[in-house]
């Protein structure tokens, strides 16, 4: 679904000619803001001191969010051809940083991002790019707010730029399909762990509408307790997340609660470490899946692990 920012930019077969980026033939448009002049708070540093460096500019706002439809690709993936066309199309990186680096969940939602279902931000899996480049009429801006689900990755694309008679193109499909390799795939908890700093625990069960686990051994808690033990300087936030069913508050809660009771069970029948373990509640905050469905919804209803420090 393309949503109607304050007015909508008709770009000439000419214009197309001088977009800025280009996606691959996988990717689609999900959502669209345009301003003629707005202001946006460009992110500049990682989460400190209880805020989120920024340099607030102003000029002709474009934002945009793309699906790139891959279920294998990280986010370093996703990035890195989008900045090798920021670095040729002469702009210069001014700062990137990658989930827990960036500040984890206090830069994710300090940092404006159009909503989900058109853009999905995994809290556990992102990056974040801001680069800048000169031009006659003053400096452009841009930012890339990149993140992955099971089924997709997900872009989103802010540009600020001076305010001109003939607009430039954001971005468009390309030719080229984007595709991972064998070495790409990632099976075992471990080796998310180690690769991409996450992973969802997909065996686990709860009784219905609690936050209380059910009693049979669950191999992801087992491998996960060898890998913490393998690991004892690693530490890790296990993080709940609900379907959309109820209120914000109400589910926040519940998944934080459903994350204690994991963390409860790592320390009391697997040995783990206290020390090595948090637990934190998204709610409905950050889906793997569109809630419309029986089956997304159930993907939705998870425990994700995030590697939080490795010292």
């Amino acid at each position: 679904m393309i949503r109607a920012g304050v007015f909508w930019i008709m770009w000439s077969a000419t214009a197309a000619q001088a977009q800025v980026l280009e996606f691959p033939a996988n990717a689609s448009l999900q959502a669209s803001e345009t301003s003629p002049l707005g202001s946006y708070d460009l992110p500049v540093a990682i989460w400190a001191d209880g805020q989120l460096p920024v340099t607030t500019v102003e000029g002709e706002l474009t934002r945009e969010a793309w699906r790139i439809g891959s279920d294998q690709l990280t986010t370093l993936q996703l990035l890195r051809p989008l900045r090798e066309q920021l670095r040729d199309n002469r702009f210069r990186i001014l700062f990137e940083c990658q989930t827990e680096a960036c500040g984890g969940f206090d830069f994710r939602f300090a940092t404006s991002a159009l909503p989900p279902p058109e853009m999905q931000i995994n809290i556990g899996d992102f990056r974040f790019l801001t680069a800048e480049r000169s031009a006659p009429e003053g400096p452009e801006y841009i930012s890339l707010f990149i993140s992955r689900t099971a089924q997709a990755g997900f872009v989103q694309v802010t540009r600020v730029a001076p305010v001109s008679a003939t607009p430039v193109p954001l971005a468009s499909p390309g030719a080229a399909v984007v595709a991972a390799t064998d070495t790409d795939v990632q099976t075992s908890l471990a080796s998310q762990l180690d690769n991409a700093g996450r992973a969802v625990l997909p065996d686990l069960t709860f009784a219905t509408g609690s936050a209380m686990l059910t009693e049979q051994p669950f191999a992801s808690l087992a491998e996960l307790a060898t890998y913490l033990s393998t690991y004892p300087d690693r530490e890790i936030a296990l993080v709940g997340h609900t379907d959309s069913t109820g209120g914000l508050d109400t589910n926040i809660a519940l998944s934080k609660r459903r994350a204690g009771a994991v963390l409860e069970r790592l320390v009391s029948e697997y040995g783990v470490n206290r020390r090595q373990l948090a637990a934190e509640g998204m709610g409905y905050l950050a889906p793997l899946a569109s809630n419309l469905t029986e089956a997304g919804r159930e993907a939705n209803r998870r425990v994700e692990v995030i590697i939080t420090s490795t010292q």
